[in-house]
């Protein structure tokens, strides 16, 4: 049977990274080469209701071996694509053996470092073999490492027939890194009762929070005018724009808040005297504090209206996501049942909640209850990303415990 490493290893070296540009789903074909390569793992392996569909949704069915009718049918989801982020074009991932606590140097014509000084976690797997980039791209664990995990546990159900499982449904989407992981997932076809993502981070995460989400997008038009001539004239759209952002707490920007605080965060702007447009993500894990940001943006922009004109100011928001505890906590067995296989294979769950999104968010108010476990990765979507082997070894293990019949 393969090592988690060595699927790993395997899927990293292959570009799948997303593009939100892109109209398309998926949103770049280089994905495609990794679900086909999954669809003949997974045949090898003996799964059944294998597929592979237009959009680059790969599902199977792992069968049950136990007569026990009222054993839940379990989903295990994960995502192929890496994040646009950063670059994943040759991926050539670096093994350090037995790390001895100080820098971990990626790159050393380049002079890249990672180093505990900067993030002080890695001292926490002194003494692990540990997984790098060479410095020069992401290394792709966002979520190659679940997609390794759960083939590995695969593979391991499949090799020891006689431990007892229900029927376990598997998935492998396309596009999570943009925010489309769930777009044309087919939630009644997959057919399970619940399921989990491996999409997490740090060794022992359990997460069934998240943020609620909105992509808030303002544009202004100017008027351009010669300077020469622009006395009472010219309408600089630049300027009502740094209005705007000015009303907003500068306290509550990603950089400064953690935990259940939520935030305002410009991700985007561009902008001339004739048009400029900002782009913002609101976040927030109440959904009362949510609906008091989006207020806010409605306020700031108003008040810019009745400064400068209605047809000067265009503000639009759009929701993403929501916090999916309200959809776990009607079934909060699935998170017993996940901490007890945790706690059985000596693993401490962290149940933090998760200052992002997960296509499970989704998938939860689609009808499908779908918490989130840890992979074991760190520093996503950059060129320190790392991820200790026996953190990967370990989530297989939960994952089979989750799975086999109590």
């Amino acid at each position: 049977m393969k090592s988690v490493v060595e699927r790993f290893l395997s899927y990293a070296r292959i570009d799948t990274q997303s593009d939100e540009n892109s109209e398309s789903t998926p949103s770049t074909e280089k994905q495609l080469i990794l679900a086909r390569q999954l669809v003949s793992e997974l045949e090898k392996l003996g799964l059944k209701d294998i597929s592979l569909d237009e959009k680059g949704y790969v599902m199977a069915t792992l069968e049950a071996n136990t007569k026990d009718s009222k054993f839940p049918v379990i989903g295990l989801i994960a995502h192929v694509d890496t994040s646009p982020d950063f670059t994943a074009e040759n991926v050539n991932p670096v093994i350090h053996n037995k790390y001895d606590g100080g820098d971990i140097v990626l790159n050393q014509k380049e002079n890249i470092i990672l180093s505990p000084e900067d993030f002080p976690e890695m001292l926490n797997y002194k003494g692990q073999d540990i997984i790098t980039t060479d410095g020069t791209t992401l290394l792709g664990a966002d979520d190659k490492a679940g997609v390794a995990e759960i083939m590995t546990a695969m593979a391991w159900l499949n090799e020891h027939p006689e431990v007892k499982h229900g029927t376990v449904k598997i998935a492998f989407t396309p596009d999570e890194e943009i925010g489309r992981g769930a777009d044309h997932f087919d939630v009644a076809g997959f057919n399970a009762d619940y399921a989990y993502t491996v999409d997490g981070g740090q060794f022992g995460e359990l997460e069934y929070e998240n943020f609620n989400a909105a992509l808030a997008t303002l544009h202004v038009t100017g008027r351009n005018v010669h300077p020469g001539t622009a006395k009472d004239k010219m309408v600089n759209s630049m300027l009502p724009a740094m209005e705007f952002n000015a009303l907003l707490p500068s306290a509550e920007r990603p950089e400064y808040t953690s935990g259940y605080e939520g935030f305002f965060h410009l991700i985007d702007m561009t902008g001339n005297v004739e048009k400029t447009k900002l782009r913002y993500l609101v976040r927030d894990h109440s959904m009362e504090r949510f609906n008091h940001r989006k207020i806010l943006l409605e306020k700031a922009a108003d008040l810019l209206k009745t400064k400068y004109g209605e047809k000067y100011i265009n503000l639009e928001i759009k929701d993403q996501y929501f916090n999916m505890r309200e959809k776990i906590e009607p079934v909060f067995h699935i998170i017993d049942r996940a901490e007890k296989a945790m706690l059985a294979c000596g693993v401490q769950p962290i149940k933090n909640p998760i200052r992002g999104g997960t296509d499970g968010s989704r998938l939860s108010y689609m009808g499908l209850p779908t918490p989130n476990l840890f992979t074991g990765g760190h520093n996503f979507h950059g060129r320190f990303e790392y991820i200790p082997i026996p953190s990967m070894e370990k989530a297989v293990e939960v994952i089979v415990k989750i799975l086999v019949v109590d």
